[in-house]
């Protein structure tokens, strides 16, 4: 890998200090800032570790633990954000949001403190004039610290509102006074990430590389940034909060201001649009079974999209025992675990398969139907005098089901690794008594049948408690996994992560236009359709609010985008007020001969619901005694 792989392979030499600590401290044994920006390698190794601490939401990312967490701690258990969503359930924990979860102000441990990486940037900015290079040089590290601060900044506003503001490395002189900062309000905050998007985006060059920032990533940016705060003026109102943070307008947006915020989207989604350099990766497949493949292999290797799809990729490597992740090892099915005893703690849930749709009702939810009789809102588990539907193969349930179910989803009965997943809740005897969800089995005709589909728990990956390695919503992970043997130990998977790619830049454009009435409506439409074609659907769905939702859901699945979603367009409140999430049992029906399958929508077992509380739309302020910052409401 080049650049920013080979970027982090360069951060090895530079691992026991961070960038501002040689730049603030000058002993012997350390490199000066002098020395240090007098070698283009040594510029390189700055921007290299500027590039590590970047707040990406990728496979190192956790609401709880921070940015870049890929410690070898087993109680982590593959926390992620997905997991506060409607997308999935961890099969141990039942977490929801508290006080101390996505912060970036300052961290628990530490590290990864939003001010201190920002400071870093601000200490570039100082650098760059100083350089002995050309213009063209110049003017690219200027963008490209430009963008930087706008990622850092946009981490910030999304989710504290308003912040202080700061584009020089202060400097310590005896008065801590001087340093304060007062927060800013929000819109000027949002306004100054948009502007930071502008100045890179005029400064870098349009020669494109996926694996460093350009041009066209800060297009990306700041279509991303400008839904997002769009969305805030928009709907803020529907979870109003009060307090001097809303007072000083250190909160809140006002909903004049949607307009401009979603045009600005528009207009950075058509740029990166009208360009000629994107498409979406394997766009017209022949068939399902094709499209399946073909977005499964988008997140198996992502570099393979340059010059398709991807607008920004973050690579991962094995050097050393910090730039692998962990996916594999926590999400693969159990039966596929190869001596790791972890797996199986992402569950997804069926509140998401139900989005998929079907082929054959093109624009609404593909909600799974159980029973002959169509009601698809009991969940109150096993009903006797039901009947349910039947199908040979627990995979039939779901045939005419969008193929990115299949590219994001283990279904039960599927094939993986060359092993059939057996997901399975228990049996229905022949006396019509069933037993589901507990160990156990019976003998019929000389047949031995188990709860769970198999004797011993390396023969399933369902619903079994034992060591929380089994899924407990009737499904398993695949979207980013690797086809290959897993290697049973820490930071052993180096997919690489997709942060923008064009498939959400179409879908930012569609939400845009729905949502405003700016823009142009067609090409709104066409831009939904597009990745649903690539999907293998072959009717357009009109451009609807409910449609761009559900496309969003579906396609960016897992991207740690819907909880911002949520976030940004104030539905967290709504949809989380003692919301359970919901699971499919799989089970044998043994008054058949040979034995059939039925489904059972019910709650997860032993999942809590959930409620989100509307303070929580921003997080409180750190450090408030020493900054003497005002802190956000409710805190």
């Amino acid at each position: 890998m080049k650049n920013i792989k080979i970027l982090f392979l360069v951060l090895l030499a530079f691992s026991s200090t961070r960038c501002s600590d040689v730049l603030d401290l000058k002993p012997l044994d350390r490199i000066t800032a002098e020395d240090l920006f007098s070698d283009p390698e040594g510029t390189k190794l700055y921007m290299a570790n500027l590039y590590y601490q970047l707040p990406m939401e990728d496979f190192t990312y956790s609401p709880k633990q921070g940015f870049n967490y890929n410690v070898q701690d087993p109680n982590n258990g593959g926390f992620v954000g997905a997991m506060l969503t409607d997308e999935a359930l961890h099969s141990e924990r039942g977490d929801f949001i508290n006080n101390e979860d996505l912060r970036w102000w300052d961290s628990q441990d530490g590290k990864d403190q939003g001010y201190r990486v920002i400071r870093d940037i601000n200490l570039l900015f100082e650098v760059i004039p100083t350089l002995n290079i050309s213009e063209s040089e110049r003017d690219a590290y200027l963008g490209e610290a430009s963008f930087l601060r706008a990622f850092c900044y946009f981490t910030l506003a999304k989710r504290y509102g308003g912040v202080p503001l700061i584009t020089v490395a202060q400097q310590f002189d005896g008065d801590v006074e001087a340093l304060k900062v007062p927060r800013s309000t929000e819109v000027d905050t949002w306004n100054f990430v948009l502007a930071e998007c502008d100045v890179a985006i005029d400064k870098l060059s349009e020669d494109f590389d996926a694996r460093r920032a350009s041009k066209w990533s800060a297009y990306a940016l700041k279509c991303r940034v400008a839904l997002h705060a769009a969305s805030i003026a928009k709907f803020g109102n529907t979870a109003p909060l009060s307090g001097i943070a809303v007072d000083q307008r250190l909160v809140g947006l006002d909903a004049s201001l949607a307009e401009g915020y979603y045009q600005q989207a528009i207009d950075a989604a058509e740029a990166i649009m009208e360009s000629g350099l994107f498409s979406l990766f394997r766009g017209t497949p022949a068939n399902a079974e094709e499209a399946t493949e073909n977005y499964r292999a988008m997140f198996g290797d992502p570099n393979q999209t340059v010059g398709t799809e991807a607008i920004l990729i973050k690579g991962r490597t094995l050097v050393g025992t910090d730039y692998g992740h962990n996916y594999d090892i926590w999400y693969q099915p159990a039966q596929v675990a190869n001596g790791w005893p972890h797996p199986g703690r992402m569950n997804p849930t069926l509140d998401l398969v139900d989005k998929f749709e079907y082929y054959d009702n093109p624009g609404e939810d593909g909600t799974i139907v159980t029973t002959t009789d169509g009601q698809v809102g009991d969940y109150n588990g096993y009903n006797s005098s039901k009947e349910y539907r039947k199908f040979d193969s627990p995979l039939d349930i779901f045939e005419g089901k969008d193929a990115r179910l299949a590219a994001t989803v283990v279904l039960p009965g599927s094939t993986w690794k060359d092993k059939t997943i057996i997901i399975q809740a228990g049996y229905v005897a022949p006396n019509g008594v069933a037993t589901l969800l507990s160990k156990a089995n019976i003998n019929v005709s000389g047949t031995v049948y188990h709860t769970y589909g198999g004797a011993t728990p390396n023969l399933y990956s369902g619903f079994d408690p034992y060591g929380g390695n089994n899924t407990k919503t009737g499904f398993s992970f695949k979207k980013f996994m690797s086809t290959n043997p897993v290697l049973p130990q820490w930071n052993s998977s180096t997919t690489d992560w997709l942060e923008f790619r064009y498939a959400e830049v179409l879908l930012n454009y569609a939400e845009a236009v729905v949502e405003s009435g700016l823009g142009d409506m067609a090409t709104a439409e066409a831009a939904l359709n597009a990745t649903r074609r690539r999907a293998a659907h072959t009717t357009d769905i009109p451009l609807t609010v409910e449609n761009v939702q559900r496309e969003r859901a579906v396609e960016l699945a897992f991207e740690n985008k819907r909880f911002w979603d949520l976030m940004r367009r104030r539905e967290y409140h709504v949809d989380f007020n003692n919301r359970p999430k919901y699971a499919l049992l799989p089970v044998l029906d043994l008054r058949e001969s040979p034995p059939k399958y039925i489904f059972i929508r019910v709650a997860a077992p032993n999942f809590n619901p959930q409620t989100f509380q509307p303070k929580d739309y921003y997080r409180p302020v750190q450090g408030i005694g020493e900054n003497g910052l005002v802190q956000n409401p409710q805190y």
